[in-house]
């Protein structure tokens, strides 16, 4: 059987692959040779003809039965960071698998409370197709400002409120008016959303996306240095398996995920606030988090009042700021501070 040096020396001869571009090799005992490439986004045709090379150099070696190549994306450096991202510290997904798991309402939260412990603060709003953050944080009424800067180009001022700079698709377009769109439109507005508003220095900019891994997931990964991923999921068996999917995606693209936030945990019913009934199960986040090996960054409970307070456009952490949820989102948003100081820490 081959050995990893003759893969290397192997790969080494195609002359569009650079050695750094190999982020491993590894062998089975069934003759199967898996190599990962690290590469920047290319021509998609350009991308093939290079696994196409890697597979004909390596399948002729001794003993080599099969040969699959995975690729992911190499992202710029965070000192690289451009446009209207330049001064912020962290830029963070709030991502989930499947629709209808509370992710966007954690990620308005999650803003908020941290917002609340001193941070400056943005939100982002990638949803294009579905752009409920307005609503939820009060501002669906609100107008974004448009300028131009010394080259010229138009920036954006972000709408504010609760201590969160936001823009969102909702500020664009009619209430009941479908975005109808193809990829090559939301990569277009999401880079938009970057780099012509005028973020400032923030210390985070979370980002809310669509559910599912599509084109916006894929953009955003691409367009700037992602500190890291949060995955939103409920104890649901059907939601992790969704879950997992979006967890691998990111893990793809090189992006690092940040933890699991396990949404409508359980329900705490308003008149018997010392029950709770697991309406979707109970643990699925916790288990798929010991798994995979992520953190699982906090439960939050269901309650009526979230679901109110959502309607009127005031957090939960801000409308009840002692009930079990909104005490729930502040340690989410407190072990998220923990895991990106300790992740960079370790960076050093």
């Amino acid at each position: 059987m081959t050995d990893r040096q003759t893969i290397l020396q192997a790969l080494s001869t195609i002359p569009l692959l650079k050695p750094h571009q190999i982020e491993d090799v590894t062998i089975k005992d069934t003759g199967t040779i898996g190599i990962i490439l690290s590469l920047p986004p290319i021509d998609p045709n350009l991308r093939d003809a290079i696994v196409q090379q890697c597979k004909a150099k390596v399948m002729p070696l001794e003993g080599v039965k099969d040969v699959w190549v995975k690729i992911g994306v190499a992202l710029p450096k965070a000192e690289e960071k451009p446009g209207g991202v330049a001064r912020v510290k962290h830029i963070i997904a709030v991502s989930s698998g499947k629709g209808g798991v509370g992710k966007t309402s954690v990620a308005v939260n999650l803003a908020v409370a941290l917002a609340e412990m001193g941070y400056q603060v943005g939100l982002m709003d990638a949803d294009i197709y579905g752009p409920n953050v307005p609503l939820m944080l009060g501002m669906q009424d609100a107008s974004l400002w448009v300028e131009r800067d010394e080259q010229g180009q138009e920036v954006v001022e972000p709408a504010f409120n609760y201590g969160v700079k936001m823009i969102s698709m909702a500020f664009l377009i009619d209430r009941d008016q479908p975005v109808m769109w193809r990829g090559p439109m939301l990569d277009g507005m999401v880079k938009k959303f970057l780099h012509q508003a005028k973020w400032g220095e923030l210390d985070f900019l979370l980002v809310d996306m669509p559910p599912g891994t599509g084109d916006v997931q894929i953009s955003l990964a691409q367009s700037v240095p992602l500190t890291g991923a949060i995955v939103v999921t409920t104890p649901q068996t059907v939601a992790l398996l969704d879950a997992r999917k979006g967890l691998r995606m990111f893990q793809n693209l090189r992006v690092p995920i940040l933890g699991i936030v396990e949404n409508m945990s359980y329900f705490v019913p308003p008149d018997l606030p010392d029950r709770q009934y697991d309406i979707f199960g109970s643990g699925g986040g916790s288990k798929t988090a010991q798994e995979l090996g992520i953190p699982l960054l906090g439960c939050i409970p269901l309650e009526m009042q979230l679901r109110e307070s959502s309607d009127k456009g005031v957090p939960m952490v801000l409308a009840q700021p002692q009930s079990a949820s909104a005490q729930a989102i502040k340690q989410v948003a407190q072990a998220l501070c923990g895991k990106v100081c300790a992740d960079r820490e370790m960076a050093k």
